[in-house]
């Protein structure tokens, strides 16, 4: 079996990099080609160099974006993570209706974000109506820890099964070792339970960093980047610079954007799975 796979491996493995070229190198290589262009089409497409680039280092707005955007994976990553950890623990602790439970918090994830995203603006307003004043119209502040409680009730329950699967991995030896030698519970969470856990630390860190850089659909249904821009996350800016405005320009000036916006998600994501990684321990 293993020498026929062996054999064979190049006919398995054709159909996923030809799936990878078409859906990501050639429309990525495509799109940092037109970064340099000014152009209404894509065969329409005018060379004018850095311009772009340069457009947008000095575009305010995109930097403001970036900082919001930031700041909200920052901390939006910090509470999903350690909310759903605390739900794993309470969950693998053999507490009644626990299956119930993992579906009740699991379900918002199966909402899609626009959706999502009308309903907190509608619950959000409710509350805020007591201000006598919409979601809209006060400052980003309020924008941003609504677009916070949003992204923790959806994802809080998903990154909570990927913590469970990594708790229930650990060897129940360890556990026991650890009993018998009348260590804690705060000795057994930090020596035993977290150092072992790094794995899933690891994929539920990379994910709500990246779906906190790249969120899209729940600003835009949410807060519409209002007041102002105030509240608009970088995603949305790109989205708003390439089909908000008319103009060739101003398709460059978003595919620019975009790839500024790639390569930093990709950068970011690399320094947190590197230091991540060098954390974790061999079972």
């Amino acid at each position: 079996m293993e020498k026929a796979v062996r054999k064979y491996w190049p006919i398995f493995l054709l159909p996923t990099v030809a799936a990878f070229c078409v859906g990501f190198i050639y429309p990525f290589t495509q799109g940092l080609y037109l970064s340099f262009c000014k152009f209404m089409t894509v065969k329409k497409a005018t060379f004018n160099g850095l311009d772009n680039y340069a457009h947008v280092i000095m575009d305010t707005e995109f930097w403001n974006s970036f900082w919001f955007t930031a700041l909200f994976t920052i901390v939006s990553t910090v509470l999903i993570n350690v909310l759903a950890f605390m739900l794993a623990l309470a969950l693998t602790s053999k507490l009644k209706g626990s299956n119930v439970f993992r579906t009740i918090f699991f379900m918002p994830n199966l909402i899609g974000g626009i959706v999502l995203g009308y309903i907190w603006q509608i619950l959000l307003n409710c509350v805020l109506s007591l201000l006598e004043k919409p979601l809209l119209a006060l400052d980003a502040t309020y924008g941003f820890w609504g677009l916070i409680i949003l992204m923790c009730w959806q994802q809080i329950g998903y990154m909570m099964i990927i913590y469970i699967a990594g708790l229930q991995s650990i060897p129940e030896d360890y556990l026991e070792a650890a009993k018998i030698d009348g260590a804690t519970n705060m000795q057994v969470l930090f020596k035993i339970k977290i150092p072992n856990v790094m794995p899933s630390i690891t994929i539920c860190s990379f994910l709500t960093i990246t779906n906190g850089f790249k969120l899209f659909d729940q600003n835009l249904a949410l807060t519409g980047g209002e007041p102002a821009h105030a509240s608009e996350m970088m995603a949305l800016n790109i989205y708003e610079t390439f089909y908000g405005r008319t103009g060739p320009q101003w398709k460059g000036y978003g595919q620019a954007k975009a790839v500024i916006f790639c390569i930093m998600v990709i950068c970011i994501s690399m320094i947190q799975l590197t230091v991540t990684r060098s954390k974790e321990v061999q079972q």
